[in-house]
This record gives structure tokens, sequence and C-alpha cells, in this order.
């Protein structure tokens, strides 16, 4: 439902949330995935889409908040080299952090 939303809105707000878009550049990746509090994780991925230049995207309609987010690249999770608010996860790692006004 959000895709289609995401789809029909060219601003960058509608009634339910802030139309975000999330992108990864990765030319020889096959899969790039977006996975985070709002995808409840693995449960419910987010496919990103290819561009000829190898820049993945996707468009998410998020509500207002603080959201946390990785990527998942060919299988392995990965930082978002272009975010510079990220929290520690209970992995040992760093979620990216996105906040939507």
């Amino acid at each position: 439902m959000a895709r289609k939303q995401a789809q029909k809105n060219t601003g960058t707000t509608t009634t339910t949330g802030r139309t975000e878009v999330f992108s990864f550049r990765s030319p020889g990746a096959s899969n790039v995935q977006l996975v985070g509090d709002f995808t409840q994780w693995q449960q419910r991925p987010i496919n990103l889409q290819k561009g000829v230049d190898g820049t993945w995207k996707a468009t998410v309609i998020l509500p207002p908040g603080t959201h946390q987010y990785r990527f998942v690249v060919d299988g392995e999770w990965c930082d978002d080299p272009a975010c510079t608010q990220r929290a520690p996860n209970p992995f040992g790692g760093e979620n990216m952090m996105r906040q939507v006004a």
C-alpha cells in the first residue's frame, strides 16, 4: 500500500506521513533491501530498484518520528554511508537513523 501512495504523491507530505527516498550505491549487487523498525526489520523488507548508474532506490512513506534502518545487500547487513546519525544495536553494530518531521 505504501508503494502505491508513494508513486501517486509527488510532494513530500501525505495524510499518513512523509515521502522519504532511501538510496544505496552498489553497482555489482544483485539484490538490495531496506529493513528497519518500519518494516519490522526482516519481516517485511522493501526491495530497492537498481538504476543504470548502480544506485539502488526506494521511496517509502514514513510517519513522523525517528526511524532506525539498515540495508541488506546480497544477504549482508550494510551501513548507509550517507547517514551520519547512528545508534548502537544489540548485535555490536550500528543502526542508521532517519528523522521524519
